[in-house]
């Protein structure tokens, strides 16, 4: 049974899941094809929050995507609202920040996972690539933060991508908020 305090995620096909079960459906779906590769990509969209702008809150969308090259892909998102959020600038850094965040997590849990899943080692473990979807790009007033917040994404060891690429900060993650 998950802990109370576990991160809970939402599924469009189970519902709402703790982050556990995001873990064990995610390495379920490599499984299923060991032999194709996989992405797996993080992104974070957000939106004020309300009605009215003077509260300074975002409602910040996380989402989990695993894609399987060429044979479509699964995804889960949690939405958290954050508070004193003042500038683009500092809306963009929290996006980023919360990929981060669930990336590490992420990757630090997949691969004590993969090693031992259910106390068993698993002989292959699937291959996948991670990447980081930023919700900035060139045709918007966020061009001049690419480098930076790239750079960002590159220093935590991360492949980073930006509009028109980063779908699952500007598709899926964007589409709960």
């Amino acid at each position: 049974m998950p802990d109370e305090k576990e991160q809970q995620f939402n599924s469009p096909s189970r519902g709402r899941i703790a982050f556990s079960e995001v873990i064990y459906s995610l390495v379920d779906y490599m499984e299923e094809d060991p032999k194709k590769k996989y992405h797996l990509i993080i992104g974070t969209d957000s939106r004020t929050n309300g009605h009215n702008n003077a509260s300074h809150k975002i409602d910040l969308v996380t989402a989990i995507v695993i894609h399987r090259l060429g044979k479509g892909g699964r995804y889960f998102w949690r939405k958290e609202i954050k508070a004193s959020v003042h500038t683009l600038r500092q809306k963009i850094y929290e996006e980023t920040n919360s990929s981060l965040a669930i990336a590490q997590q992420l990757l630090n849990t997949l691969n004590k996972y993969l090693i031992s899943a259910r106390g068993n080692p698993i002989p292959k473990p699937p291959k996948y690539e991670l990447e980081i979807h930023v919700d900035i790009g060139q045709a918007g007033p966020t061009r001049e933060m690419i480098k930076e917040i790239v750079g960002m994404v590159q220093g935590y060891g991360f492949n980073a991508k930006t509009k028109p690429e980063a779908y699952a900060a500007s598709k899926v993650a964007d589409k709960h908020t």
